[in-house]
């Protein structure tokens, strides 16, 4: 079936080809598995599973993740990785906390500062200096969590947040039931389907990804680009750690451990491929919750330990890796998917 193309390379109809059928395969899975999961959950444990109080608690642990993992389909759909976004979210949640001995704009603004100055040396590194961003990330990560670490004296020193302070209120607020970083994260998501679907730079972070040799011959300024996406994702790290210390009235140095790892597994589960240029924040968005609604599936068992959570993300996120290979043997379509 011959079909229509947009100039960033959307589908206008429904391609029935097998290159068609593999991308939308990409992008729908994890929606469809998330609906599954949900009608089954709701059928074994009925209420308590899709009671509102449960669906609240989902809803904002999710936001953290989705924040984070926005970013995190930025870089990755460039051709990059982040290691480093759950040591920044850590730091962040410390950084807020410590802020606020001085108020709510010191509180806001010192992990922003900070927090993005490690996201512009990452990209500066990856983009200018051409150095591995597996190797660049890695060690953020490591001076990150050092630094949160550090500014908490070694984790011996819990900031606390005044609970009079307006951070505090805007944090924990709620509306028709949720909490304040459900409705943050959903502005994030909706901001970054602008941005990477209907903007120039988005565009520009497709063809980058897809092949940072032909950008550069096209004329987009790939170091800039990459620059740009490596702040982002830092600064929406610290905007999730700046939230949940919120949330908690404190701030900690060991939260975050493994959330770089459970961000790209949410990416990678969305259907964005881990070699770039491919990639929705739909399929972000779905991966996220998938992978908080499994967690909360295991945790309603009761006789399954917490460590189940991981053998079965592992597993799953394996399954997700095969798939995508077979699909990537059969489908080879390039530029931005729909979102």
């Amino acid at each position: 079936m011959t079909t229509g193309t947009t100039a960033g390379g959307r589908r206008t109809t429904t391609d029935l080809t097998p290159d068609g059928l593999a991308a939308f395969a990409r992008r729908a899975g994890a929606p469809f598995v998330l609906v599954l999961v949900l009608l089954v959950g709701t059928a074994a444990f009925g209420s308590s599973f899709a009671g509102p109080q449960n669906v609240r608690n989902v809803a904002l642990d999710s936001s953290y993740l989705v924040l984070i993992a926005i970013g995190m389909t930025f870089v990755i759909v460039s051709g990059g990785i982040d290691l480093s976004v759950g040591s920044v979210f850590a730091l962040s949640g410390v950084l807020t906390a410590y802020g606020a001995q001085w108020g709510s704009a010191t509180a806001i603004g010192l992990p922003l500062a900070v927090c993005g100055a490690i996201g512009l040396l990452n990209g500066l590194l990856i983009g200018r200096a051409r150095i591995a961003p597996f190797i660049v990330t890695l060690a953020t990560l490591l001076f990150a969590r050092g630094l949160a670490f550090a500014a908490s004296q070694e984790g011996n020193k819990v900031y606390l947040i005044p609970r009079d302070l307006l951070l505090t209120d805007v944090g924990q607020a709620r509306l028709l039931g949720l909490s304040a970083p459900v409705f943050v994260a959903a502005a994030a998501f909706a901001a970054g389907l602008v941005v990477l679907n209907r903007t120039r730079f988005g565009q520009s972070v497709y063809a980058i990804g897809g092949s940072p040799e032909s950008a550069e011959l096209m004329g987009l300024p790939v170091a800039r680009v990459r620059v740009v996406v490596y702040v982002l994702s830092a600064l929406l790290a610290a905007v999730a750690g700046i939230l949940v210390a919120a949330q908690t009235s404190s701030g900690l140095p060991t939260i975050g451990e493994g959330r770089e790892l459970e961000a790209i597994a949410a990416v990678v589960i969305g259907g964005t491929l881990l070699s770039g240029g491919i990639g929705t924040l739909t399929g972000t968005l779905a991966g996220a919750l998938l992978l908080k609604v499994i967690q909360n599936l295991i945790n309603q068992v009761g006789t399954l330990s917490s460590y189940y959570q991981q053998v079965v993300s592992g597993v799953f996120l394996l399954l997700v890796v095969l798939v995508q290979t077979g699909l990537s043997r059969r489908g080879s379509g390039t530029g931005a998917p729909s979102p």
